[in-house]
């Protein structure tokens, strides 16, 4: 497997209809130059996991402006009034679910756990068409785990074995995502040798990303 491939050749890897993780808050976290590299390659039909869809022409909104989102899960499309017109308009399929909710799913994807119980969402459109499960007399949702075909993260650091580290809260949904993801791929702003990120500053270990990308087709190697 090589580890190291250019932006070009990591979404390559990707399909047209993938189910894809895609980390960041807002934009911030988010893998931006493999978003700019899916709207030049023309992937299309996409389902994408994510807390938020940025802002418009920013982080997840350019594959919202290119129209190359069919399914939408995530916490919210407030700051993107395109996403909200494609939603209305019946061009995109969302679904929204409460942010902790979401980020629990797709840590039990990446644990392997059945489900989360979570009160979050009783008595609300939330709840239409999901299990109730009654503990000791408290009524929870079963909210089922998420995993997807590739998680995209992006990161501060990567060493050249593929260990993490990422800035203050950029890290947000990205740690959880590379759990989660049957092929992860990290867009790092920096490379530096094993053994360069301290290993208390590790959020992520190289035996959960699969490839990076460099700033160029060498980068790394």
């Amino acid at each position: 497997m090589n580890k190291f491939l250019s932006c070009t050749e990591a979404v390559e890897m990707i399909p047209d209809g993938a189910l894809i993780m895609i980390g960041g808050f807002m934009g911030v976290g988010s893998p931006h130059r493999m978003i700019a590299e899916m709207v030049r390659q023309g992937r299309k039909d996409l389902t994408i996991i994510a807390n938020d869809t940025g802002t418009p022409g920013f982080g997840i909104g350019k594959l919202v402006a290119a129209k190359r989102i069919r399914k939408l899960i995530a916490s919210h499309i407030g700051l993107n009034p395109e996403t909200q017109r494609q939603v209305m308009a019946g061009e995109m399929d969302a679904e929204l679910c409460p942010q902790g909710t979401l980020a629990e799913r797709i840590r039990a994807g990446g644990f392997g756990l059945g489900g989360v119980l979570t009160p979050t969402g009783l008595g609300t459109v939330v709840a239409e068409g999901k299990q109730v499960v009654d503990i000791d007399g408290k009524r929870f949702l079963l909210e089922k785990p998420l995993t997807a075909d590739f998680a995209l993260i992006a990161a501060h650091r990567s060493d050249y074995r593929g260990n993490l580290e990422y800035s203050l809260t950029a890290r947000n949904f990205n740690v959880v995502m590379a759990t989660a993801g049957r092929t992860v791929i990290a867009e790092p702003e920096h490379i530096v040798p094993t053994g360069g990120i301290p290993p208390d500053a590790v959020a992520t270990p190289f035996i959960c990303v699969h490839h990076i990308v460099g700033r160029g087709a060498t980068d790394g190697r």
